[in-house]
């Protein structure tokens, strides 16, 4: 009985193990599939960015020169003015009064002057004669002096009053925008107030302000004294001012001035440059970025960004091999380019280089490369110096 239970068992088995020896094996998954390109190389310029203030390349404040009444603003707040356009009025009647009064006073002592003069011909005449004495005649001359000496302490008074009247107009010192009137028609304004009436700026060119460092300074010494040489409109305009929102300003800028000293708690120099600002567009207060090209990397080897692969503060990419496989490469990166990234070591132009689907490939397993095309649209504006560098990626 039990020979034959062994029997069955062992048929069984036999025909278990035959059927299942008879279905064909599941086929081996598909290489994955990647998009690549050529690690290509090109020229790339490399830029430092310094943050900044815009201002006025010339500002002036606005204040009563004399002591009085405000009666008239003669300009629109906001609005372009000239150079010596009336923008406040202070009411002129008692300087009218004091001038008056002053020419006044000036024609008396040129009359009794006259006099004066005269009786220094006569007793001049008459010393000649012996019909006075020296002292008389010394007397007269004296008389005389201090009647010219009167007329020209009272002339300059004459002349004050009318600068003084002259002041009641408050003119536009200086080409450029008025801003905001500080006071209003009826203030009491004058010498012994602070208050500034309102300011006017030159935008037209726009200054920027930037500090850098000391040892930046150093560096650019010798460049920045040899700009400095040459009369302000022969000066190159290098230096690009990137605004707020990003986008480069039109007009570049030249250089206009070195501060002429370090500035001890920062550490740093104050450089000034000017710009064309075409419809006064940029006003002063504005952050602008200055963006100076430093150097030119040639024939950098440059990838998209999307290839690179940062982990832990290193990077690293994709690369297919001429037998198909992937190789996980560490690199060390450079500046960036727009959309690109500058490959500093680890990458050779001609490699092929995976741009998309490196998560699914592993260390020497097979991929399917198909060629990665681009956007249509890729901005190519190179990126400061200060782009992100590493050492390479840990294998």
């Amino acid at each position: 009985m039990k020979s034959m239970l062994r029997v069955s068992l062992s048929v069984g088995l036999t025909l278990l193990l035959a059927a299942c020896g008879g279905k064909d094996a599941p086929p081996p998954a598909a290489p994955p599939e990647v998009l690549v390109l050529t690690a290509a190389t090109q020229d790339v310029p490399v830029f430092r960015e310094w943050v900044g203030t815009l201002d006025g390349s010339e500002n002036a404040e606005i204040r009563a020169r004399v002591t009085g009444y405000l009666v008239k603003r003669n300009y629109q707040e906001g609005a372009v003015v000239k150079k010596g356009d009336v923008l406040f009025e202070i009411d002129p009647r008692p300087f009218e009064a004091a001038l008056a009064e002053a020419r006044s006073q000036l024609a008396q002592v040129k009359a009794m002057q006259v006099a004066a003069a005269a009786e220094v011909e006569r007793d001049t005449k008459l010393f000649k004669d012996r019909a006075v004495s020296e002292r008389d005649l010394f007397n007269s001359t004296q008389a005389n002096e201090s009647q010219l000496a009167k007329i020209k302490a009272l002339e300059a008074a004459v002349e004050q009053a009318q600068l003084n009247l002259q002041f009641c107009k408050i003119e536009a010192p200086v080409d450029g925008i008025a801003g905001i009137s500080q006071a209003q028609v009826g203030d009491l304004v004058g010498t012994g107030s602070n208050v500034v009436l309102t300011s006017v700026s030159t935008l037209d060119p726009i200054k920027l302000v930037f500090p850098i460092s000391e040892t930046e300074y150093l560096i650019a010494a010798d460049y920045l004294q040899k700009a400095l040489t040459k009369p302000l409109e022969q000066r190159e305009e290098f230096i690009e001012l990137i605004l707020a929102d990003g986008k480069p300003f039109p007009h570049k800028g030249r250089l206009l001035a070195v501060d002429l000293s370090v500035k001890g708690a920062t550490g740093t120099i104050v450089i000034t440059a000017l710009a064309a600002n075409p419809g006064n567009v940029l006003r002063p207060g504005l952050f602008a970025r200055a963006r100076i090209k430093t150097k030119v990397l040639e024939n950098a080897v440059v990838i998209p960004q999307r290839a690179v692969n940062e982990v832990q503060g290193t990077y690293q990419l994709g690369v297919v091999g001429a037998d198909g496989k992937a190789e996980i490469r560490p690199v060390k990166v450079g500046p960036r380019t727009g959309s690109n990234w500058v490959i500093a070591e680890g990458l050779k132009a001609g490699e092929t280089v995976i741009v998309e689907g490196f998560q699914k490939v592993r260390a020497g397993a097979p991929v399917t490369a198909k060629p990665w095309t681009p956007p249509a649209s890729h901005a190519e504006a190179s990126t400061p110096e200060s782009a992100p560098t590493s050492q390479p990626a840990a294998k």
